[in-house]
C-alpha cells in the first residue's frame, strides 16, 4: 500500500515539539487580541474585487469549456484503464498514484489558485449532460450537502483504515462505482447534484471560496481579497459535516502513525484492524466536531444580533473559518508526500500498462528523495498550521463583528478562540510525532 502521508523524518524538527506547539498556539492567540483591540465592524462580507475582463473572455470561451470537459474525460479514461488493465502491483501501476497524489491532494493548488477549475473539468459532470433526459427530479428537501459528506467519508476510511486502498483492482472498482453512482444522479436530478453530491466537487469549491480569483455578482471573474470570497461560504449544516470530517480525518491520519497507536494495532488480523481503525477513525472526527460545534454554540452565551444567523446556527456561521485550518492541515501532512510521490506518478506514467514501454522516454529514472530536506518539510508543516488558524480566527473575528454588538463581542469568542489553540498545538503536536 502507498503510505498515504508525507514521506521523510517529519519528526526532526528544528525546534523542540513543546517550544514549536506553545509558539503556534501563541501566535494564534496574539492574534484574535489584536483582533478585539483594532477590528470591529465587518470588512469582508460585501463580495466585490478588481473585474478580469479579458480572462472573464477567455475562461467562457465555448473552446476552452470543451478543452477542459476534453482533458476531465482523457484523465479519466487513462485512470480507469490503468487501474483495472495495469499492473496489479501497486509499485508499478500509476492509477493509485494519480488519485492519491495528483487527484485528492492536486484538488488544493489548483483550487485555491485558480478558484473552482475542478467543475468545468469534471469527467462524471461532462458524462451526465451526454444523456438525453427530461425535466430533472427535484432533490429532496433538507439534503443539503450530505451526500457529499457520505461520499467523501467513504473515500477516506478507504484512504486511512482499508489496508488495501492503494491496490489498482480496489481503486478501480472503487473509482468506477463512485463514478456511476454520480453520472446516475446526474442525469435524474440533474447538474444541481453535482454541487451537492459529488464529494470531490464539493471539495474542490469549498476550496476555491479562498481563491484570489472568484465571480462577481454580474458573473465576471474578479481579483478579490480571498478572505471576502471564503466569506461567501453557505452556511448549511452538511458543510459542518464536510470540514470537521476533513479535518478529523487528517487528525486519525497523523496518530494513526504514533509508536504507541502502531504498536498497539499492529499484531492484529485483518478484520480487527478495519473494526479498530474505523473507530479510530470516527472518534476523531467526532472530537473534532464536538469541540468545534460546542466552540460555536458557546458564543451564543453573547446575545446574538436578530437575524444574523441562518438556518444552519452558530456552527453555520462559523463553518467558513475551517476552510483555512482544513487546507493547512492537508499542506502540513501531505507536502512531503505530494512532492515525492507525485515524482512517482510521472515515472510509472511511462509504462501505464507495465508492457515494458517508455513513453516519455525518461528510462531508468527514479524519486529524488534529496529534492527537500527536513527542516525545509518541517517549516512548510509548522507555517501552514499557524497561517491557516491565523485566517481562520480572521475570518471568524471578521463574521463575528457582524453578530455580536461590540461590548460583547471579545467575550462571545473566547469559546472559539480556545477551540482555535487546541486545534493548533494538537496539529503541530501530530504532524510532528507521526
Amino acid at each position: 500500500m502507498i503510505p498515504l502521508h508525507g514521506i521523510g523524518g517529519r519528526g526532526d524538527l528544528p525546534v523542540p515539539l513543546w517550544l514549536a506547539s506553545y509558539s503556534a498556539a501563541a501566535a494564534v492567540a496574539v492574534s484574535f487580541f489584536a483582533l478585539a483591540a483594532f477590528w470591529s465592524r465587518p470588512r469582508f462580507e460585501s463580495f466585490g474585487g478588481r473585474p478580469l475582463l479579458v480572462l472573464t473572455r477567455w475562461v467562457d470561451a465555448r473552446v476552452v469549456r470543451l478543452v477542459l470537459k476534453a482533458l476531465g474525460l482523457v484523465a479519466l479514461a487513462l485512470l480507469l484503464a490503468a487501474a483495472w488493465f495495469g499492473s496489479a502491483s501497486t509499485a508499478s501501476n500509476p492509477a493509485p498514484t494519480w488519485l492519491y497524489v495528483w487527484i485528492w491532494v492536486g484538488i488544493i493548488p489548483v483550487s485555491v489558485l485558480f478558484g473552482p477549475v475542478w467543475r468545468l473539468a469534471n469527467p462524471l459532470r461532462t458524462l451526465a449532460a451526454l444523456v438525453p433526459r427530461r425535466t430533472p427530479r427535484r432533490l429532496p428537501d433538507g439534503i443539503a450537502y450530505w451526500p457529499a459528506v457520505a461520499g467523501l467519508a467513504a473515500f477516506l476510511w478507504l484512504e486511512l483504515v482499508y489496508p488495501n486502498g492503494s491496490d489498482p483492482r480496489v481503486v478501480a472498482v472503487s473509482v468506477t462505482a463512485y463514478a456511476v453512482v454520480n453520472v446516475a444522479a446526474g442525469i435524474i436530478y440533474g447538474p444541481r447534484w453535482f454541487a451537492i453530491g459529488d464529494s470531490f466537487e464539493v471539495y474542490a469549491e469549498v476550496l476555491a471560496r479562498l481563491s484570489p480569483i472568484g465571480r462577481g455578482a454580474d458573473r465576471r471573474l474578479v481579483l478579490r481579497n480571498p478572505l471576502a470570497g471564503l466569506a461567501t461560504v453557505p452556511q448549511q449544516p452538511g458543510l459542518v459535516g464536510l470540514l470537521c470530517l476533513l479535518l478529523g480525518s487528517t487528525a486519525f491520519d497523523g496518530f494513526s502513525r504514533w509508536s504507541v497507536w502502531t504498536s498497539a494495532t499492529g499484531q492484529l488480523g485483518f478484520a480487527q484492524h478495519l473494526v479498530v481503525s474505523t473507530l479510530g477513525l470516527v472518534v476523531a472526527v467526532a472530537v473534532v466536531t464536538g469541540l468545534f460545534v460546542g466552540a460555536a454554540r458557546a458564543t451564543g452565551a453573547a446575545r446574538v444580533r436578530p437575524g444574523a444567523v441562518g438556518n444552519a446556527g452558530l456552527p453555520g456561521a462559523f463553518v467558513h473559518s475551517l476552510v483555512p485550518i482544513a487546507i493547512g492541515y492537508a499542506v502540513a501532512h501531505y507536502f512531503s508526500f505530494a512532492v515525492f510521490q507525485g515524482q512517482d506518478g510521472v515515472l510509472l506514467a511511462t509504462d501505464p500498462f507495465g508492457r515494458g514501454w517508455d513513453l516519455l522516454g525518461i528510462g531508468p529514472a527514479g524519486i529524488d528523495y534529496g529534492l527537500l530536506g527536513t527542516g525545509t518539510i518541517a517549516a512548510v508543516q509548522i507555517g501552514a498550521i499557524v497561517l491557516g488558524h491565523v485566517l481562520g480566527v480572521v475570518s471568524a473575528h471578521d463574521r463575528a463583528t457582524g453578530l455580536f454588538r461590540r461590548r460583547q463581542l471579545r467575550r462571545a469568542q473566547y469559546p472559539m478562540l480556545a477551540a482555535m489553540v487546541a486545534f493548533t498545538a494538537g496539529g503541530i503536536a501530530l504532524v510532528s510525532a507521526s
